[in-house]
């Protein structure tokens, strides 16, 4: 008898026969179990027969993956991949169109898995696949299945991209490059070229001589959301794997098209809600584009180098030309020098004899030169109205304008991230900078005018400074943190989060630290502790049968690679299975593999993770790594690798994870949601309710109003 953990019940099932409930012994060979399973259905010639999982995407069975077979699973008995493959071989290549045409949605469809297609690639069915595209004779139906099947078949990485004839790819790029296409077979071609971008830099160059930014624009502006993302997706492809110089030019040319005010205006201010893809496009835009700054912010400004000297000379005479630029040219060099000092020095320069060397520090380094001119091109009257406000102030209570100026695009540098790469998985993208060009100047502009105002408001004098910016940096963040959809709606925001404000909410957080600091208050928070605890591990279980949708990260090809997972009702087994684009809450029964939670030994996180490890941690975004876990389960330890969506998401399953192995709660939201609930907890026994009665029951739920009209879209006065 063999140990139980070698047995797995199964159901099997066969069209038109009665399913079979059976112990599948995993010590076997396959061969063994499927010869007895055909001998009950009377089926001979069991070598041409294979196992299937019936639910997900219908993956056969093969020695190599046997083991993931669950206790519960349904399986079917259907032809080998090795038979299905060559049957789907002849039945592309057959003259008659509805044979190929269920033979290639057949294909299309089984090509996702990585026996047949071992199978299908082996029979140099690729070739088939590259002959209908390339005699150009299919469109429609055929052509889109044909594409499909390709796409899916190059996704396992048998065969390399740079294979592909150049008669295939320009019959791709012709797909892309005609008005008038199939709206499938468009989205399709565009994956593909996507996927060639990615694949090597001879690829990158092929497509981007032969597919033009002016039709990706095309693209980008028609109304099908699917081709607008793909055609996104190209775009953001083509940029990645551009030199800087290259980059530079393509983002210059998008927002000479409009592209900008499009994306703010069609795709963020959409009626349709924006899906997490054309979310991260959009932040990885963002990126690219702010990151354009990166060589001026760490250039540090040559004291030799006549132009740079001559910007210098530029920001000095926009602000006292009037004063003292007609009688400069009588001057001699000495008394030249000593008076251009002195207003180096009313501008704000440490080193105003050489203010240079103000600028010799990266980061900011020139950047904060090109802001100043900016800024001083841009608002000339605000500018001078800066200046010399400042000038009239005494010595110790003026804002140094250049060291100010310096200093904030150090802080917009940080902010931004500019000079970080992106995020594989990041969606957080400002609106404000689709709405503006010139964004990163122009919210300089909008902060150094801030500051001096809150400069002002706080009577700042020189001993002041770091005081003042950091002031300014908390406005900026704090601001920013509500994401205003314009800069003028952000200058409205931050200029209304003034000094007294911030003092207000910096006052409101001390007066809960020591709230909740106090002996009293201490002692009543540990009593309530355990409930509440209790309560936070009730709600982390309830989002883990809700479900998760995760992804699984590609360095090829990001999109249409999803997974669901989700917790039982009686919280032990956890249920996953791979799921399309676009599922949302997918029921328990559609959720294939299992895995009892009695099984799980542990969870690890981070760069401890093995799909991390494999990787390679020094190559792998930070911002990946944060939000990695794995549970191992099983006798073998098997692994179950996931990348959460979002911190958020990371801390909710961590702590479910933790709280089903019997462990304690150890993410950051856990002491978050803790403080909260403890805050909320103790002013509620604290409050004074002398002489107040407290009703047994909740008030009745008033009636809904016989309109909403009164109801005001606040995201129509934001655009």
């Amino acid at each position: 008898m063999p140990p139980t953990k070698d047995i797995v019940k199964v159901a099997i099932q066969m069209m038109g026969a009665y399913p079979q409930l059976i112990d599948l012994n995993q010590t076997k060979p396959l061969s063994s179990v499927l010869k007895e399973v055909c001998d009950v259905w009377n089926i001979n010639n069991s070598e041409q027969y294979a196992l299937q999982y019936v639910d997900g995407q219908q993956t056969y069975i093969t020695e190599t993956n046997r083991l993931e077979i669950k206790n519960g699973s349904i399986l079917r008995l259907t032809t080998a991949p090795e038979q299905e493959a060559q049957r789907l071989y002849s039945g592309a290549q057959s003259n008659n169109q509805d044979v190929k045409l269920d033979s290639l949605k057949k294909l299309a469809s089984l090509s996702t898995d990585i026996t047949f297609a071992q199978e299908f690639i082996s029979r140099d069915g690729l070739k088939i696949l590259f002959q209908i595209v390339e005699e150009g004779n299919e469109i429609g139906e055929i052509l889109a299945y044909t594409l499909k099947a390709f796409m899916e078949l190059m996704e396992h990485g048998f065969v390399s991209w740079e294979t592909l004839s150049l008669t295939f790819i320009g019959k791709i790029v012709s797909y892309v490059n005609k008005n008038l296409m199939d709206a499938t077979v468009q989205q399709l071609s565009l994956a593909i070229l996507e996927n060639m971008v990615l694949s090597s830099t001879y690829l990158y160059k092929v497509v981007k001589n032969d597919v033009t930014l002016d039709r990706l624009v095309t693209h980008l502006q028609v109304m099908n959301q699917k081709i607008q993302l793909k055609a996104m997706a190209l775009l953001i492809a083509l940029l990645q794997s551009a030199g800087d110089a290259e980059k530079k030019e393509m983002i210059d040319f998008l927002w000479k098209k409009d592209v900008r005010q499009f994306i703010h205006k069609k795709i963020i201010h959409s009626s349709e809600s924006m899906g997490d893809e054309m979310a991260h496009y959009l932040y990885v835009l963002q990126s690219l584009s702010l990151n354009l700054l990166e060589p001026r912010m760490k250039t540090s400004m040559d004291p030799y180098n006549p132009e740079q000297r001559e910007f210098l000379q530029t920001l000095r005479q926009s602000a006292f030309e009037s004063e003292s630029e007609p009688s400069v040219s009588h001057l001699n060099t000495e008394r030249r020098r000593s008076l251009c000092s002195k207003e180096f020095k009313k501008l704000g320069f440490t080193n105003y004899s050489n203010p240079s060397l103000d600028l010799y520090r990266t980061p900011p380094g020139l950047l904060a030169l090109d802001n100043m001119l900016y800024f001083s091109n841009r608002w000339p009257n605000a500018y001078s109205r800066f200046i010399l406000e400042n000038s009239s102030r005494e010595d110790k209570h003026e804002c140094p304008f250049a060291r100010s100026s310096i200093q904030l695009t150090l802080i917009l540098c940080e902010t931004l991230r500019i000079g970080e790469p992106s995020s594989e998985t990041g969606q957080n993208f400002y609106p404000l900078f689709f709405a503006q060009d010139n964004c990163f100047a122009e919210l300089f502009c909008i902060c150094i005018q801030l500051l001096n105002k809150t400069w002002k408001e706080m009577r700042a004098t020189q001993e002041d400074f770091d005081k003042v910016m950091q002031v300014v940096r908390e406005q900026i963040i704090r601001t920013l943190a509500s994401n205003p959809t314009t800069l003028e709606l952000f200058r409205t925001k931050v200029y209304a989060l003034n000094y007294s404000e911030i003092l207000k909410l910096r006052q409101t957080e001390r007066m809960h630290q020591e709230e909740i600091l106090a002996a009293p208050v201490l002692s009543l928070r540990e009593k309530l502790k355990p409930e509440l605890l209790e309560l936070i591990k009730q709600q982390r279980l309830n989002r883990l049968c809700e479900g998760t949708l995760f992804r699984k990260i590609s360095s090829r090809r990001r999109q249409d690679k999803l997974w669901y997972c989700r917790l039982s009702p009686n919280h032990k087994v956890l249920h996953y299975g791979d799921v399309e684009d676009g599922t949302e809450n997918p029921p328990i029964e559609s959720l294939q593999e299992k895995i009892p939670v009695a099984d799980i030994k542990a969870l690890l996180i981070g760069k401890d993770c093995p799909h991390m490890r494999e990787k390679g941690v020094g190559k792998q975004n930070k911002d990946v790594l944060e939000l990695a876990f794995t549970i191992t389960y099983d006798l073998e330890e098997y692994c179950l690798n996931f990348i959460a969506p979002t911190k958020y998401e990371f801390c909710l399953w961590t702590d479910g994870l933790n709280v089903l192995m019997g462990r304690e709660m150890t993410s950051e939201r856990t002491k978050s949601d803790l403080d909260i609930l403890l805050s909320m907890e103790i002013k509620l026994r604290l409050l004074d309710l002398e002489s107040i009665p407290i009703p047994d029951a909740p008030p009745a739920i008033p009636k809904p109003p016989s309109n909403f009209n009164f109801c005001y879209d606040f995201s129509h006065a934001e655009q």
